[in-house]
């Protein structure tokens, strides 16, 4: 059981990454093909993102309630139909649906992959097996834009987006044939609509709002969905039966700290291939193929050595390990910002190859001491807050990235003459980014230790 459930889980964790990566390589190409502008093309990005954010806690308490194995198949299907539907969209709006709707199955994967992995081994191994999944995952992230730089190249941008189904297809097999028994944290309890329907819009409100400003309707917007959000804890907190379990983060300090700097560490790196794609592409003049081969340094790294940094999380306490990796992608990240279209290539694969080792020894530690802070009933809720934190740092990167753009480039092509604009906009998204990483720091060593 332990076997099949960790491939099935791998397969998908694989496929999810490798749509998430992969299109990055070919944003300069949709964006000319569709006529989308420099500030509009976020969106391939960010509708997939925005969409997992709304429906992750919902789909998690959804799991607990009928089951984790279920809703995590359906999750599987989505995400293959949603590609099919991407690669055939006939213009720009069309590809944004298609991504969103993507994300709502991602947004059930996420819900209920670390929780079928904690639910079926034990706790002495459960670094270990977090470590292999999470290579796997920046293995798929290794993939994408390798795949993604290829394909584009050779056959066009649309196939770039069906090419995870057939392996999506073998992990929806396996799951309904092999994959036996189910597993539930919270049988007979019923969701909580009206908290799920105040976190999706406040989370709705917050994302359109940051990819609108510095306008008044963005600034209107972020501050609704910020409000909404505190809304939603209140709300939460006096529930019987609540979406989620608000008190583990006033009540559980690793727990808390852990899932913070996750949010930091993602909303600091998740950027990356979409400013080295710009990059390469456009200010070195690097066809999609050869960008591919670059960007594919750092997720290299990641899978390499988030293994041994799992293993090594079940004998060592998690936030030294986390926070030196921190401290590692913060230095990273301080390089990328002082890249220039003079800079000698090696010295940018260099700087993400940093990125990469400090990513390694931050992830998996980090999700370790999330899972191992809480009782195994609550699996599911921590694994629920722990995508939640991940895609809501994803969906802030989106919205540093974009808010930086439109300050410095407003809302002009993605042309040379606008090159000197976009190098400055990659540069400073980068400085961002390094401050957001040297705060997560600080967070990452308050955590405390965690119970062996």
């Amino acid at each position: 059981m332990q076997r099949i459930t960790l491939l099935v889980v791998a397969l998908a964790s694989f496929t999810t990454p490798v749509m998430l990566s992969a299109p990055n390589v070919a944003i300069p190409h949709i964006a000319a093909n569709l006529g989308a502008d420099a500030v509009s093309v976020g969106w391939v990005s960010t509708a997939y993102l925005l969409a997992s954010a709304v429906f992750l806690l919902p789909f998690g308490k959804i799991a607990d309630i009928h089951g984790r194995k279920r809703v995590f198949l359906w999750g599987v299907a989505t995400v293959a139909v949603g590609g099919v539907w991407a690669a055939l969209a006939p213009s720009f709006a069309w590809l944004v649906a298609a991504r969103a709707f993507q994300g709502i199955g991602a947004g059930m994967l996420y819900a209920t992959a670390l929780a079928l992995l904690t639910s079926v081994f034990p706790k002495e191994h459960r670094g270990e097996v977090i470590g292999s999944n999470t290579a796997v995952i920046y293995i798929g992230l290794t993939a994408g834009p390798l795949l993604g730089g290829w394909i584009t190249h050779h056959f066009g941008w649309r196939l770039v987006f069906a090419l995870a189904a057939p392996l999506l297809l073998v992990a929806l097999v396996l799951g309904m044939t092999r994959l036996k028994g189910e597993w539930k944290g919270a049988p007979g309890e019923r969701v909580d609509i009206p908290g799920a329907l105040l976190y999706g819009v406040a989370i709705a409100a917050l994302m359109v709002g940051v990819s609108r400003l510095p306008s008044t309707m963005g600034v209107v917007l972020s501050a609704l969905g910020t409000a909404g959000l505190a809304g939603f804890i209140w709300f939460q907190h006096g529930r019987d039966k609540p979406l989620f379990d608000v008190s583990l983060f006033y009540t559980n300090r690793v727990f808390t700290f852990s899932c913070l700097s996750s949010l930091l560490m993602y909303a600091a790196t998740f950027t990356n291939s979409f400013l080295m794609s710009l990059y390469l592409q456009k200010l070195k003049g690097m066809d999609a193929q050869s960008a591919g081969l670059v960007m594919i340094v750092q997720p290299l790294m990641q899978a390499l050595l988030s293994p041994m940094a799992g293993k090594l999380s079940d004998r060592i306490q998690p936030r030294m390990l986390a926070s030196t990796g921190m401290a590692l992608c913060a230095l990273g990240l301080i390089l990328l910002a002082t890249a220039t279209r003079d800079t000698s290539l090696p010295l940018p694969v260099l700087y993400l190859a940093i990125v990469g080792i400090g990513f390694a020894l931050f992830s998996s530690p980090n999700m370790n001491a999330i899972m191992s802070s809480v009782a195994p009933k609550q699996f599911g809720i921590a694994g629920s807050a722990a995508s939640t934190v991940r895609v809501l740092g994803q969906m802030l990167s989106m919205g540093v990235i974009t808010l930086v753009t439109a300050l410095v480039m407003g809302r002009v092509p993605i042309a040379p003459e606008h090159f000197d604009l976009l190098a400055q906009a990659i540069q400073a998204s980068f400085a961002v980014a390094a401050l957001l990483c040297v705060a997560g720091v600080g967070l990452s060593l308050s955590r405390g230790r965690i119970e062996r």
